[in-house]
């Protein structure tokens, strides 16, 4: 038994189990465009980990392209056109 998990039950903290695990990584695995559409389904946890650890910092660069080009066309349109924009976004 690792120590964490022993350390989890002297806490008195619930033990998540295996099953959960295994759960959580094949849901993990089904948001992942990489692996969802994988012809194997047998993915090990670590690859659906790395993936998805891959996947976020993809998505965090996609925002800060988006927002960089959504700054630079704000900068570029009028004052009442960007207020509306502004107003939109905000909802």
């Amino acid at each position: 038994m690792s120590s964490r998990r022993s350390r989890s039950r002297q806490s008195g903290t619930s033990r998540i189990t295996d099953d959960q695990i295994n759960d959580l990584v094949s849901k993990l695995q089904q948001l992942l465009p990489e692996l969802r559409n994988s012809r194997s389904d047998k993915v090990s946890a670590a690859k659906v980990l790395q993936e998805t650890c891959s996947y976020i910092r993809n998505l965090h660069r996609e925002v800060d392209g988006l927002s960089e080009r959504l700054s630079e066309l704000l900068a570029t349109t009028d004052t009442a056109q960007a207020a509306i924009i502004r107003n939109l976004l905000m909802q």
